[in-house]
């Protein structure tokens, strides 16, 4: 791997800090653009991250695999895509919350894939493991009780940060004090506050967006990087123009129709449960391409991964 390579490695997966603090930047720096900073974070990263799913999935080297598992891989999206729809048009605000709660759990479990990936040490791997999903539950229960069921007030907030930096700067240090030689701080530091904003931000929109840039950034690089092994093998005809399309395309509509959202017709204004879809058919579809158990997943997602 070239020192470029690793480069962009470290500024796309391991420490992509960067990206929250580049948002944060102009969120409060420029609060006026703020419509134009969610749109453009979006379109960019958010919708061609949700894009690289279907590249990804529909690739050529996963075709007989989809065929010899068509109930997890053709009629559970089906079964998803009904229920989402069933249940944005009848139980809304119950419904936007499980949205919530997925997006978590799934972002949750990428980080602590990507931990994995780094910390070899089994011992780090289960305190990462266990750390990540304690603050991101914690994350989530803040979320609830600031926006779905408002508990937390705006005077309580200071006290809440202190406590949540105080909280994650005392994890990091048992970390490093039992895993000196650890290679997974990063990522592990990275997992833990990924959903950070949650406890300052005022809009619900930016504590899904803000952390979760990181996020973005590190599924690109990886399903990229796949791509790329998949088309140096040459039992495997992948198509480069065709991939990069196909997530500009899927970006380009996708964050058009997000922003209908905010329309004050009706049915425009409904179109929003199509990327809503599509996101929910991404948290699914991702837990069963990335499962490393699996051996097809092992020789088709894993092998060009580590290399």
């Amino acid at each position: 791997m070239t020192q470029n390579s690793l480069n962009a490695e470290f500024l796309f997966v391991k420490f992509p800090l960067i990206f929250p603090l580049i948002y944060g930047f102009i969120l409060y720096t420029a609060p006026d653009f703020e419509i134009y900073l969610i749109f453009f974070t979006v379109l960019i990263l958010a919708e061609t991250h949700f894009g690289a799913t279907w590249p990804f999935f529909l690739n050529k080297s996963n075709s007989s695999y989809i065929k010899e598992n068509r109930i997890p891989l053709i009629f559970f999206p089906i079964l998803i895509t009904s229920l989402s729809l069933i249940g944005f048009v009848f139980f809304k605000p119950t419904f936007l919350l499980v949205f919530f709660a997925a997006n978590i759990y799934h972002v949750t479990r990428q980080s602590f894939g990507i931990c994995k990936l780094y910390s070899k040490n089994s011992f780090d791997i289960k305190f990462q493991e266990l750390f990540i999903y304690i603050f991101n539950f914690l994350f989530f229960l803040i979320g609830f009780f600031r926006f779905y069921f408002p508990f937390i007030s705006e005077t309580d907030l200071i006290t809440l940060n202190l406590i949540i930096v105080l909280l994650i700067l005392f994890v990091l240090i048992i970390h490093l004090v039992k895993f000196r030689e650890s290679q997974g701080i990063y990522t592990f530091f990275i997992g833990l506050i990924i959903f950070y904003p949650i406890c300052f931000v005022g809009n619900p929109v930016h504590a899904i967006i803000m952390g979760v840039t990181m996020h973005y950034t590190q599924y690109l690089y990886l399903t990229y990087k796949v791509f790329k092994g998949r088309k140096g093998n040459s039992t495997i005809e992948t198509s480069k123009s065709r991939y990069f399309w196909v997530i500009i395309f899927y970006s380009a509509v996708m964050s058009s129709l997000s922003l209908l959202g905010k329309s004050s017709s009706e049915i425009l204004n409904f179109l929003i449960i199509v990327p809503i879809i599509g996101q929910m058919l991404h948290f699914y579809l991702d837990s069963q391409l990335w499962k490393f158990s699996n051996p097809h997943n092992r020789e088709n997602v894993y092998n060009y991964i580590k290399n």
